[in-house]
């Protein structure tokens, strides 16, 4: 027996059985009578609850941050309705004693609402519900079907957008893995949701269900079975009723708004409030055309000054503190300063060999709105993709592919690209910096604003997009790449073509170095028997041909 208790309790404190008792406790409000100061600290408690969720469903990032919200959703519902059980038993059986019977939650709340005047807190507390069932959470229900529906209809599209940076070099097997199992997450979530919005509608339908029968069930308990006079019944269960009912759809009203919020989130670039700097108050334009419609309101007669003087001041203080933002004209002037000090400097210095520049096997230039993709600011999303291609064409040819070199060059235009190989330019392009790259699939169906294009590596038409509208390109089945994972791509298939011409003298010696650590003997045969330019004319044919060097050893054999 002892040791059954101690494999319970160790079950408890590992967490396996917390939830399941937790939910077992919820069910079990629905048969045993709860006294008032219980039902006063759960009802507290659901309120605490339903705001913690409401302000982490506001600061998510994107939903996927918060995947756990349609399970606590379907919990915290089953809550709400037992404990409105509970609450309608108190009333009925108990409420005869006074408001205070149902507990002083319940007791409060009516009368914050009722304030003095039953009648009017009654319409109110109808308006309230009617906001919470018609349009919150209708809206989140319709929201949910739709967005459910275009997440499945957009998963072909992400999942060969997946594959396509994978082939590409731009990610690793382990980093598509990771986005293959969010696509799946995201497509489940929000599945997830659709089905817990309908009990979140349902849960609405309950509580005016409930509020009837505790108003009609109240009363007439109150008349026929406690003499009560119909005018002290109506307002002592009114009371109770309102009371109930409030304290159950203010948690509800929450959690219907937090689900609204998380599937009707778009960018996974920030929270709310980042968001709403970055786009709500991002044009001062916007923001001194409403100041002045402000104004002309607050002049107008009859119109209550102060308030839209108020509003108009602050609009226009705002407006002004966003046009201070630095432009992209400073950031032009400041990288031409900076070529105007090289070039002073470079003037300055003496002629000699060590001042020539030397040729740089590989190499790529960026005007200077693409600098900011190799910032390290901003996590060198360039300079990641880059070591992705090159260590993927290092694998794939079983040689060492020389680095990359990619740096600034103000002979470009500002959003050119250009790609050199051995110092000559194999090819160039001019791609939007700020926005998006949307490649249409099989699966895409309509059409998405943006600037009609080809991509630069592969000519394929395209259309140009802005950040906030990828979501929906990807709903409509496109594939949504950046701007560092487009140059990526066209610097990948550039240098495949040029891997024969990249072959040089030094990487003879290194792989034959490399042979010689695993067979000492085939590799001194090979020497002997063919001498380095020979080489070189064989290891560039076969990398002409597309067949990689990986496997030096049986090359080796074959030449020997």
């Amino acid at each position: 027996m002892a040791k059954t208790t101690k494999s319970f309790l160790a079950l408890l404190r590992g967490g396996n059985l917390g939830v399941p008792l937790v939910i077992l406790c919820i069910l079990a409000m629905v048969i045993l009578p709860l006294p008032p100061a219980l039902l006063d600290i759960l009802f507290t408690f659901n309120i605490v609850l339903a705001v913690m969720v409401l302000l982490v469903a506001v600061s998510a990032k994107r939903p996927l941050e918060f995947s756990l919200f349609p399970t606590i959703l379907l919990i915290t519902t089953l809550m709400r309705l037992t404990l409105n059980v509970a609450s309608t038993r108190v009333v009925l059986l108990h409420g005869h004693l006074g408001a205070g019977a149902a507990g002083k939650v319940i007791e409060s709340f009516g009368q914050v609402v009722i304030g003095g005047n039953f009648v009017v807190g009654f319409v109110v507390f109808i308006i309230l519900m009617i906001i919470n069932f018609i349009v919150v959470t209708k809206g989140a229900e319709r929201i949910s079907e739709v967005s459910a529906r275009f997440t499945l209809d957009a998963m072909p599209g992400k999942q060969m957008a997946i594959d396509a940076d994978l082939n590409a070099g731009l990610i690793n097997q382990a980093q598509a893995q990771t986005r293959r199992k969010d696509v799946a997450s995201e497509a489940d979530f929000y599945g997830a949701m659709d089905g817990a919005s309908k009990f979140v509608r349902g849960d609405a339908i309950a509580g005016m269900m409930i509020l009837a029968i505790n108003l009609i069930g109240g009363v007439c308990i109150g008349i026929f079975k406690y003499n009560l006079s119909a005018d002290a019944a109506f307002q002592q269960y009114v009371l109770m009723t309102i009371g109930d009912g409030l304290v159950a759809q203010i948690p509800s009203l929450l959690l219907s708004t937090a689900a609204a919020i998380i599937v009707t989130r778009v960018s996974d670039n920030g929270d709310i409030a980042h968001d709403v700097r970055n786009q709500l108050l991002a044009s001062p334009s916007v923001l001194y055309t409403a100041t002045g419609i402000m104004f002309v309101l607050a002049v107008v007669p009859g119109m209550p000054h102060l308030p839209f003087l108020l509003f108009s001041a602050l609009l226009g203080f705002t407006g002004w503190r966003m046009s201070k933002r630095p432009q992209a004209a400073e950031a032009e002037e400041k990288s031409l300063e900076t070529l105007t000090r090289t070039i002073t400097e470079t003037s300055e210095q003496q002629v000699s060999w060590e001042t020539i520049p030397l040729i740089e096997p590989i190499s790529l230039s960026l005007g200077y709105k693409l600098v900011a993709l190799v910032d390290k600011a901003q996590g060198n999303p360039l300079t990641q993709r880059i070591r992705g291609v090159r260590q993927v064409i290092s694998d794939g040819n079983g040689v060492l592919l020389p680095e990359i070199r990619i740096r600034e060059n103000f002979r470009l235009k500002p959003s050119q690209y250009a790609i050199f190989i051995n110092g000559i330019k194999a090819d160039e392009a001019d791609i939007p910096a700020d926005k998006l790259m949307a490649l249409p699939s099989s699966e895409t169906y309509g059409e998405i604003d943006g600037v009609l294009g080809n991509d630069p590596a592969y000519g394929m038409p395209v259309t140009w997009i802005q950040p906030a509208q990828k979501a929906k390109a990807l709903n409509m089945g496109y594939q949504v790449i950046d701007s560092a994972s487009v140059i990526a791509t066209h610097v990948n298939k550039i240098v495949r073509s040029y891997i024969p011409d990249l072959f040089n003298y030094d990487d003879i010696t290194q792989l034959h170095n490399r042979l010689a650590s695993m067979a000492p003997r085939l590799a001194e045969d090979l020497s002997a028997v063919l001498n380095y330019s020979q080489l070189l004319k064989v290891y560039r044919a076969l990398l002409t041909e597309g067949v990689s060097l990986r496997d030096i050893v049986t090359i080796a054999t074959v030449l020997v």
